[in-house]
């Protein structure tokens, strides 16, 4: 299968492991990412709240490199550019005078045809039970908690995407390899990733709410696919604990788990970045 493929700014800085776990999980499963041409910023988070002309415009330049590549779908990993390219997207079909506005300012035909994808998805098309079959080893030891946070599914007129108050796409692939994933409270409550920067007491807080709640519910470890959840609920266990929180959880990409279970080790996921050390168990099923 091939996709295409839009990186956004995270996942070539701060999360470059969630690449690294993304194209070695995807390229066991003989998936093929073909990355957009001198991409740009996608303008989350900011650009919405100052100047909503210009927060479609850089997500629809995006937009228009992937039609010109001749491209049907378009995969990003980071739930908040899925998002603003989905937004974009929907806008730019149902205005033909929004079409022609955009395609002057990015100086590229956009039309807005290409179905964007996040990573649950992309493992959808592949298919749970294909994933079931090829995997070699079954992850029995992990309990997760399925964290969907925020943005995977809402607002849900525009993701249409699994149940944006009690989403179970994750919970439901990661049982079809053997792990045991936890009923519990906390999966769509938000992280504090917008506030990391003016608010690092209030992030600590509730960070620790959803760590707590997940542990109190019989969770070894905590799974996402986002970048911002996945460095907000690793790296703010250290500030919850200095506030007295004590918590010890640690953070998987969900390709990191799937890319267990189809045989990858620790190093070719790049799991050895995280401020939570992973239990050398659950790095050597």
């Amino acid at each position: 299968m091939k996709f295409g493929y839009y990186p956004g700014c995270a996942l070539h800085g701060s999360s470059s492991d969630y690449e690294s776990s993304v194209r070695a999980c995807l390229g066991k499963l003989d998936v093929q990412l073909e990355e957009l041409q001198d991409w740009i910023c996608c303008g989350a988070t900011a650009a919405h709240s100052i100047n909503h002309k210009l927060a479609t415009a850089l997500p629809a330049r995006n937009l228009g490199i992937a039609e010109k590549m001749q491209l049907t779908n378009l995969f990003a990993p980071c739930p908040m550019c899925s998002m603003e390219l989905k937004k974009a997207s929907d806008a730019l079909q149902t205005s033909e005078e929004l079409r022609a506005e955009m395609t002057q300012i990015v100086e590229t035909p956009v039309q807005g045809s290409v179905e964007v994808l996040n990573l649950i998805q992309v493992f959808q098309q592949v298919g749970y039970d294909k994933i079931a079959e090829v995997a070699t080893k079954k992850l029995d030891v992990f309990k997760p908690a399925c964290y969907y946070g925020c943005l995977l599914t809402r607002p849900p007129k525009t993701l249409k995407f699994d149940d944006p108050e009690d989403p179970v796409s994750m919970d439901e692939l990661l049982k079809k390899l053997g792990a045991q994933p936890v009923e519990w409270n906390c999966k769509t409550v938000c992280c504090g990733g917008g506030l990391t920067l003016c608010d690092e007491a209030g992030v600590a807080a509730m960070t620790y709410r959803i760590l707590q709640n997940a542990v109190d519910s019989g969770a070894n470890c905590v799974v996402v696919a986002c970048p911002m959840c996945e460095v907000n609920l690793d790296m703010r266990q250290a500030d919850a604990k200095k506030l007295g929180l004590s918590v010890d959880v640690p953070i998987f990409y969900l390709t990191d788990l799937v890319g267990f279970a189809l045989g990858l080790d620790a190093k070719a996921l790049d799991v050895n970045r995280r401020f939570v050390s992973i239990p050398q168990e659950m790095k050597n099923i």
